[in-house]
């Protein structure tokens, strides 16, 4: 059934976000396996999830509007500071220029409703230099052109989200990158995703708000052996987020503000690195103090205690580090930084434990990238795995990373002798200050942030985020626009620069990074290693 009074309000508005939000964390996978335009490099659904979570996060912030047009406004201020990569952008753009249709209005009526999805489509494609045809801006345009001829509000939604899908599914045929793959396009595919949810809201559906990256994890048996604790600096919408990641973990919550955009976190769990996790997810965690509460009991005086002599360790002894990564180039300088190495993808439950069983540890730290898929979403067969050797009496923490210049950091900082708890906070803190930067070669022309990409152009991404583009073959640019990326990274501090070449690496590169940096950045050291990597031609980390 429709709205009781059949507008589209502030209400439907925040409702529309929150569930679009929730929808694109159900299809992000499918979304990122969609990703072969302009550049292959499987994250358009990851970067729309940021994208709509950034908008939601300012939905939050500006929970007072009551009008609809100030309410988008909100909601697309957010998702342009937010957004993630091409499609990010576009739909980032997309809810500005409803907001824009909107203004003023407290409420629209189904006309203007379907007004402002033509507005917001003709924004989209005058924010791309050159448009095609195939892509997310044939979405937007068909949506708003099905949507003029509805009548009440849940058939203009219904329409539009029809529009959608018809265009999408014709962009296989218009776009030759897309047709070789046999696939959709992605961009394209999220934004009929967000039309979808429009269409549950509107119509009286109800899409469950699954407000976690991952799936919700199960209170483990018996009580927290751990109490975490950390300052945090975050906004008070992250905040909210991180309760919602912590409680599921253990006990004794308690988040408090310390001082405005400070916040002190209290919780006792059994998983350390979870914990830790959801700050650095959150906002930035400093002051990290672990506590182990048998430690504790161990040391306390008590009537009636009896010296007892130590208890041989049980087999298997002694600690290790696995790192999970998606492709075999990396593995074997991870090999000989100390770390046991999972190459695969897709990683499976089953391959996780195996490797865990073969490090021959009773401690093991699991070093595992952010965009490696396993079964299910997102970590789901690591957590399984984990879980399965914690049972097994295995202690075993999950350090998440965003590159792998982060897992080389996180694992030279890993020491078998200092307390396992001490070691975790360490490589997790290693990581997470280790900026990360990447050189990839476009595959496709296409219009990014920092202006037109032309395959073969060599594209400049720091932390995601698309830096700089520079023109020519990656032959005859990839050096000169490596040291422009280590500058770009060192201007804003740092002293150890780590490169890792890819299998295309031209000759003499390891040497021009050594000379560059001494010569430009004294104070600074610079290691290179020969990765192999194909995908992407050099890695860059800056401690």
């Amino acid at each position: 059934m429709s709205t009781p009074d059949g507008v589209f309000d502030a209400a439907i508005a925040r409702r529309w976000c929150a569930a679009g939000l929730a929808k694109l964390r159900r299809h992000r996978d499918e979304i990122n396996g969609l990703n072969v335009f302009p550049v292959p490099d499987a994250d358009t659904g990851t970067n729309l999830v940021l994208t709509m979570r950034s908008a939601c996060r300012s939905l939050a912030d500006g929970k007072d509007a009551q009008r609809v047009g100030e309410v988008l406004r909100h909601a697309a201020r957010g998702a342009l500071l937010g957004a993630r990569g091409n499609s990010g952008v576009i739909v980032a753009e997309f809810l500005r220029g409803m907001a824009d249709a909107l203004a003023g209005h407290r409420v629209a009526t189904p006309a203007e409703l379907a007004e402002a999805f033509t507005v917001a489509a003709d924004a989209c494609t005058a924010a791309v230099e050159q448009p095609l045809e195939g892509t997310v801006l044939s979405v937007a345009r068909a949506a708003a052109e099905a949507a003029k001829a509805a009548g009440d509000l849940a058939s203009v939604c219904e329409a539009a989200t029809d529009g959608a899908a018809q265009a999408l599914q014709r962009t296989t045929s218009q776009l030759p990158a897309l047709a070789a793959a046999g696939v959709v396009d992605a961009g394209g595919r999220g934004l009929l995703v967000l039309f979808e949810a429009l269409t549950t809201v509107a119509t009286g559906g109800s899409i469950l708000d699954d407000d976690t990256d991952e799936p919700e994890e199960t209170k483990p048996a018996g009580p927290p052996a751990y109490e975490v604790q950390y300052l945090l600096d975050a906004t008070r919408s992250a905040v909210d987020h991180l309760r919602r990641k912590l409680a599921p973990l253990g006990d004794s919550l308690a988040v408090v503000s310390a001082d405005q955009g400070t916040w002190n976190v209290h919780v006792h769990v059994n998983d350390i690195g979870a914990a830790i996790e959801a700050g650095i997810q959150s906002g930035r965690p400093h002051h990290i103090s672990v506590t182990r509460f048998a430690d504790q009991l161990d040391h306390a005086p008590h009537a009636g205690h009896v010296h007892q002599p130590p208890v041989e360790p049980e087999r298997p002894a002694g600690r290790a580090v696995l790192v999970i990564i998606a492709g075999t180039g990396l593995a074997q300088v991870l090999e000989e930084a100390g770390a046991a190495v999972l190459a695969a993808s897709p990683v499976r439950a089953a391959d996780v434990r195996a490797s865990i069983d073969a490090t021959g540890a009773a401690e093991v730290i699991i070093v595992c990238l952010a965009d490696v898929e396993g079964e299910g979403s997102g970590h789901a067969a690591v957590d399984t795995a984990a879980h399965g050797a914690r049972e097994d009496g295995r202690r075993v923490t999950v350090v998440p990373v965003a590159s792998p210049v982060q897992a080389l950091a996180a694992t030279a900082v890993f020491d078998p002798e200092r307390r396992f708890d001490d070691v975790v906070i360490t490589m997790a803190e290693t990581a997470g200050a280790t900026r990360w930067a990447e050189l990839v070669v476009a595959t496709k022309e296409s219009l990014t942030v920092a202006g037109r990409a032309r395959a073969g152009d060599v594209v400049a991404l720091v932390e995601g985020e698309v830096i700089a583009v520079t023109d020519g073959s990656a032959e005859e640019v990839l050096a000169s626009a490596l040291t422009d990326l280590i500058d770009r990274l060192l201007s804003a501090g740092g002293e150890l620069v780590t490169v890792v070449t890819g299998a295309d690496a031209p000759d003499g590169l390891a040497e021009l990074v050594e000379e560059h940096v001494a010569a430009r950045w004294p104070l600074a050291e610079a290691q290179v290693f020969a990765g192999g990597q194909v995908s992407r031609p050099v890695l860059v980390g800056v401690e």
